[in-house]
């Protein structure tokens, strides 16, 4: 297995946000009603917490293929919400002391943690 996943990024912009809203029929206001998420704590738009999770998803798949991620597990924690125009990427590093699982990760354009965890695949 690779010790290293390649990185995968998506730029976080407006319609690609309203594009992953229809996709997942997901019309929270927070992801896609601006005058209402600026009157949250959020203070704005935020983006729909799976799109930036798909990141690592496409990391393992980019890395080691379709049929090796059939099975993989993750566990991952949402450490701080994607920002409209945020840029993300996702990727990961196998564990030396676990073959197989990877720490995993997705970063904002400010090298900023937004989600970390493990991903284990199925071997």
């Amino acid at each position: 297995m690779p010790k290293q996943l390649e990185p995968v990024s998506l730029n976080v912009d407006m319609p690609t946000i309203m594009s992953y809203a229809d996709l997942t029929d997901d019309y929270n206001p927070i992801h896609v009603d601006r005058e209402f998420a600026e009157k949250t704590e959020m203070k704005g738009i935020i983006a729909h917490g799976t799109m930036s999770l798909n990141m690592i998803w496409r990391s393992l798949r980019q890395t080691l293929g379709n049929d090796a991620i059939a099975g993989t597990r993750i566990d991952v924690r949402f450490v701080r919400p994607v920002r409209e125009n945020d840029i993300v990427t996702g990727g990961g590093v196998e564990r030396e002391d676990a073959p197989g699982t990877y720490d995993v990760w997705v970063r904002n354009q400010k090298d900023e943690l937004v989600i970390a965890g493990t991903a284990t695949v199925s071997q």
